[in-house]
């Protein structure tokens, strides 16, 4: 039986890997891995360890002694903390990972270089400054506002963001976040985005999904209103965001291997606009593809072992559109349709007008 070592295991975006490959064709024996002494319990893999933190000291040969212990074949991490410092030490470790190459994971993991690439490459971006002085952020006022997004550069799940159009509401964010230098401020888009899920094996697709995320779960609990939590997610079929995508990851990488999601928020001329790859990983809520038909994590661990495995075809979009999937905290998450959702409203129309 193959076995996966998971890092992170007892979050959610581990949590979502693992029962993906639960739910696989073949058996796998995962060994789960965690930094917090209570997130572990939460691990669903078949064993759990206790390890420092990626950037401790001892991280790499306390992981080193458990790969040779539990003699495990394949590496996967869902923290870009782990995916970062692994990328950097995979020559190191007895075991086979998957992953971006190091230069292409040191680009994606910095918003702002990205930026930079996109802008250079001729793609549609939001004008975008690194502030690293009161003065450079009121020049991106005077360049792109009155409204302004806010942001640190590394970091997932919204780290530090907040829309303002008031100059000292934002300096004061900055002071508080110790952002500056480490912060980027860019022109407002809209609330509508779609992420694009791809998995490549040396330069090749091999496959992509489109998701729409239909609201931010918690939404109220953020100054910016942007948790990294999706609350519902819809399967899309949209050929511009595919072109799009595959011209953001083309920008960065001439040949991609491995997992790269891009992000993208919809300007007011309706355009999809890259804002970051999160790269090495799938986005937390993943297991909605697998519970699709679309088991991603299935694909990346058999390809990553080089073992045969059938590709998906199309490769693009290869899951209906309109499934929709809708979760929470502490509640199961619920595979339904669009359709089935938009009925319930015309259900209460029509108890409205009796």
């Amino acid at each position: 039986m193959r076995s996966i070592l998971v890092c992170g295991a007892g979050g959610a975006p581990a949590a979502n890997f693992i029962r993906s490959l639960r739910a696989a064709p073949e058996p796998f024996y995962l060994v789960g891995v965690d930094c917090d002494r209570y997130h572990l319990q939460r691990a669903e893999s078949d064993e759990r360890h206790l390890v420092p933190p990626c950037h401790d000291q001892d991280y790499l040969a306390v992981l080193a002694g458990l790969i040779e212990e539990t003699r495990v074949r394949f590496l996967h991490a869902q923290a870009d903390v782990e995916v970062a410092v692994l990328s950097e030490a995979r020559e190191l470790l007895p075991l086979r990972t998957f992953l971006p190459s190091t230069a292409t994971i040191r680009l994606c993991q910095d918003k702002f270089r990205t930026y930079e690439r996109w802008r250079a490459a001729g793609l549609r971006v939001p004008a975008t400054r690194r502030i690293a002085a009161p003065e450079e952020l009121r020049a991106a006022f005077a360049e792109f506002g009155p409204r302004l997004w806010l942001r640190a550069s590394r970091g997932a799940f919204g780290l530090g963001s907040l829309a303002t159009e008031s100059f000292e509401q934002a300096r004061a964010w900055l002071d508080f976040q110790q952002g500056w230098g480490s912060f980027t401020a860019a022109a407002c888009l809209t609330d509508r985005s779609v992420t694009w899920q791809s998995l490549w094996w040396e330069g090749t697709l091999v496959v992509a999904q489109g998701r729409r995320r239909e609201y931010w779960e918690f939404a109220n609990r953020a100054p910016s209103g942007v948790t990294g939590l999706t609350g519902t997610g819809v399967t899309v079929a949209d050929p511009q965001v595919d072109q799009i995508a595959l011209e953001a990851i083309r920008a960065v990488d001439s040949r991609p291997h491995g997992l790269y999601g891009v992000d993208l928020t919809y300007d007011r001329d309706a355009v999809p606009n890259p804002t970051e790859i999160n790269i090495g990983r799938f986005f937390t809520t993943h297991l909605f593809f697998t519970r699709a038909g679309l088991n991603l994590p299935y694909l990346y661990v058999k390809l990553g072992l080089e073992e045969p495995v059938s590709w998906p075809e199309p490769r693009l979009n290869p899951l209906p559109p309109g499934l929709a999937w809708v979760r929470g905290m502490d509640v199961e998450p619920v595979l339904t349709t669009l359709a089935a959702i938009e009925a319930t409203e015309r259900e209460l129309e029509k108890r409205r007008s009796r």
